[in-house]
């Protein structure tokens, strides 16, 4: 029985090169792909009658459903996703990027590696993305090089052909994990501390706004996704997002939108800015927009201004201050004409928090700080840094060891807090007994 399935898969992969080699198998039909297979196989067959007399046997020895078997096998490995569907399928990459045919790389447990497998060559490479594209319901050619879109699993997934990739295809896939992330989770990694998370729950739940601050891989919608754990049952949420991605598991009452772009079956473009200003209709308890990168943060903005408090949403920020600044620079791009002061009052009386997250030198992500936005005054947004990321005597160029420690600055706007029934912030300890 083994022997069988030994020669079995030897057969499916001798022929599934045959196949690929035999010429330009995108221009084939479906039928006339059946046929080339039928026709490979008997020629295999010929050969090992002349070549090889165990083969032979195991052939003369296939059942009618064996060879039909062999068929779909060899059909599905040639039309299917070749080292691109292996890669997909491996719960342990978290990361995939196809850099041309012959270059590949994939981020393991934080970790960037190159792989040694490859494509054949551009075509072979083409083909498959192609298809891979086609199943998400998208199609990609040199006069549409461009295609952003997501697996059923909610994983990103960005593709861009030549001419505009100079290098061959370009593939690059954020995996979407199958569990979603908690706080738990977090104090596992040692992301934040016990402490942190207490602190970020009393906030989540008294409603205040929250912008998560990172770089490009410092797990922003991560994060947002273990903040979201602290959302009450009864809430009415509204998630807007670019690509799907978060996991709010414990709020019945959810409502998840996702953006569309302009195609070539659809002219209309549906963007973040549209769904804020359709879900401003919807009777939210809270807005989370998984990104803001652009017009739509004055909207997001004016949103938290105007009774919806609790609003959660993430940026691309080095720094509390450097999301100030993109702030500004994001409202801009849609209203040029507002003075900057309005702006920064704005952003100042909508946003209560910022998170700032880091990837470090050792790979690790961690919560760096955690500043409250205190007011406007003087031309300025006042922020008042509350946790700081400090390392300790373990830490090392190659291993980073420390954690979030209390600032010792006095929380200064309590109010949400307070109404949420929560006065241990205050400064004096007698107040509300």
């Amino acid at each position: 029985m083994n022997n069988n399935n030994n020669y079995f898969m030897s057969e499916v992969g001798v022929l599934k090169d045959v196949i690929q080699n035999a010429s330009r198998l995108r221009d084939y039909t479906s039928e006339e792909l059946d046929e080339l297979i039928a026709q490979k196989i008997k020629e295999r067959i010929n050969w090992a009658r002349e070549n090889d007399s165990d083969l032979y046997q195991y052939y003369l020895g296939m059942s009618f459903k064996d060879k039909n078997t062999l068929k779909f096998t060899i059909t599905e490995t040639v039309e299917g996703l070749g080292i691109l569907g292996k890669i997909i399928t491996d719960p342990d990459i978290t990361e995939v990027m196809i850099n041309g045919y012959d270059t590949i790389f994939v981020e393991k447990a934080g970790k960037l590696m190159r792989l040694e497998e490859h494509f054949q060559d551009d075509e072979e490479l083409i083909r498959i993305v192609q298809k891979f594209v086609n199943k998400m319901d998208r199609s990609i050619d040199a006069s549409n090089p461009i295609v952003d879109a997501r697996l059923e699993d909610g994983s990103r997934v960005n593709v861009v052909f030549p001419p505009v990739a100079l290098n061959g295809a370009t593939v690059t896939i954020r995996r979407f994990p199958k569990n979603p992330m908690t706080i738990e989770k977090l104090l596992e990694y040692k992301s934040i501390t016990p402490e942190v998370a207490d602190f970020l729950q009393k906030v989540v739940s008294s409603r205040h706004n929250v912008f998560v601050a990172g770089g490009t891989g410092s797990g922003k919608t991560t994060f947002l996704n273990a903040l979201s754990n602290f959302i009450q049952p009864w809430e009415r949420v509204i998630t807007i997002e670019d690509s799907a991605e978060l996991q709010i598991k414990n709020v019945p009452n959810l409502v998840r939108m996702e953006t569309k772009k302009a195609n070539s079956k659809e002219a209309t473009e549906i963007t973040i800015r549209d769904l804020i200003k359709s879900s401003l209709r919807m009777r939210p308890d809270r807005i989370v927009v998984g990104e803001v990168r652009g017009e739509e943060a004055l909207d997001m903005l004016q949103a938290m201004n105007t009774g919806h408090d609790g609003s959660l949403s993430t940026g691309h920020a080095n720094s509390a201050e450097a999301m100030l600044s993109r702030l500004e620079t994001m409202v801009l791009t849609g209203s040029a004409d507002l003075p900057l002061e309005a702006i920064r009052m704005q952003i100042a009386s909508a946003v209560d928090y910022i998170i700032h997250l880091s990837r470090l030198r050792d790979f690790s992500r961690k919560c760096m700080e955690i500043t409250e936005v205190v007011g406007y005054e003087d031309g300025k947004i006042i922020l008042n840094p509350i946790y700081k990321f400090e390392e300790d005597e373990h830490t090392s160029l190659k291993k980073v060891s420390g954690k979030l420690l209390r600032t010792g600055n006095p929380i200064k706007n309590q109010e949400k807090f307070i109404l949420a029934g929560i006065y241990e912030f205050m400064e004096d300890e007698n107040a509300g007994k």
